[in-house]
Formats: C-alpha cells, sequence, structure tokens
C-alpha cells in the first residue's frame, strides 16, 4: 500500500510517498513544490494543482494524508490563504478519487514521538531513525510531509487491529 503525505502550503508545499507493507515503512520518494511568491494567488494555486495532479499520477497512492490547517488568533490571513493551497489539494485528490485523511499537526507529533508538542528536530531525528535514513528529512515541510504519511499508517494499522485483530493491511 502506498500513502502519500502532504504539508499544503503556498510557497512551499512538501509531499513524501511511503510504501506500506504490514509493519515495515519504506521511504519511495520525498520532495518540496516550490511556488514563487511573486506570482499571482491563482497562478500559484494553479502550479500545486498541476505539480499534485502529477505526483498523484507517478505514485497511485491508496490513500493521502494531509495535515488540517492550524489558526492561530494572531495570524487569521496566514489561515485562510493556506486554505486556499489544502482546498486545491483536496480537490484534486477528489478528483482522482483518492481517500484522504486529514490529521492535525499535534496528532502526527504524538503519534511519532509520544508528545504533540514535540519540536520540529524531535520530529525530524524520529523519522530518521524509523525509516533508518542516513540524514536528517529536510527542509521541514518535508519532514511534515513524512511525519503525516507515518502517522496514516500508524492509525490505519491500529484500526485493522482493532477491528480484526490482524496487524495486516
Amino acid at each position: 500500500m502506498k500513502i502519500l503525505g502532504i504539508d499544503p502550503g503556498l510557497q512551499v508545499c512538501g509531499y513524501a510517498c511511503i510504501e506500506v507493507d504490514g509493519n515495515t515503512e519504506t521511504l519511495v520518494e520525498a520532495g518540496v513544490i516550490r511556488i514563487r511568491p511573486d506570482l499571482p494567488l491563482a497562478t500559484r494555486l494553479n502550479q500545486i494543482a498541476e505539480d499534485i495532479q502529477t505526483i498523484l499520477e507517478k505514485f497511485v497512492p491508496s490513500v493521502v494524508a494531509v495535515e488540517e490547517l492550524y489558526s492561530h488568533y494572531a495570524h487569521p490571513r496566514t489561515a485562510i490563504l493556506m486554505g486556499h493551497a489544502r482546498g486545491v489539494i483536496l480537490q484534486k485528490m477528489a478528483a482522482a478519487e483518492v481517500e484522504v485523511k486529514s490529521f492535525s499537526a499535534t496528532r502526527i507529533k504524538k503519534s511519532l514521538t509520544g508528545n504533540g508538542r514535540a519540536s520540529k528536530e524531535q520530529v525530524q531525528r524520529t523519522i530518521q531513525t524509523l525509516l533508518a535514513l542516513p540524514q536528517l528529512p529536510e527542509p521541514p515541510d518535508v519532514a511534515d510531509a513524512i511525519a503525516a504519511a507515518l502517522c496514516c499508517a500508524t492509525t490505519m494499522t491500529q484500526i485493522i487491529d482493532t477491528h480484526t485483530g490482524q496487524g495486516a493491511y
């Protein structure tokens, strides 16, 4: 089973594809979509849509894990702008008929590190250890996408274990 993790962004959008076989996760590929910040919003959203479509066609995931938006009362505009990027991503998933799972940042961190308030560095080190990577996943957008995919894999394994008593997909 392939799980695609996506960390939505208007300038940098992280993505990661993992392959899950039983209780083993393997990183297939991870990277970022970089969008020029000087482009009009509509052009940036179109680029995200096109790049996400290419990624979907390349990996053909069974499920996509997308980080939920976090809105801080001091920066509501940021959440609104990020919502545009997330909306385009979700639309592409719906068009491709790919199941989407959404997770809060704290849930993702807790599933990986046991601490919902873990630092970015703790998350990166945990990912490096879990996937036996030679170096920390960089930039943070890539680490966030990998973390979302791993959280999804863990959640799906727990659901299967609860319902069937088995740990296989």
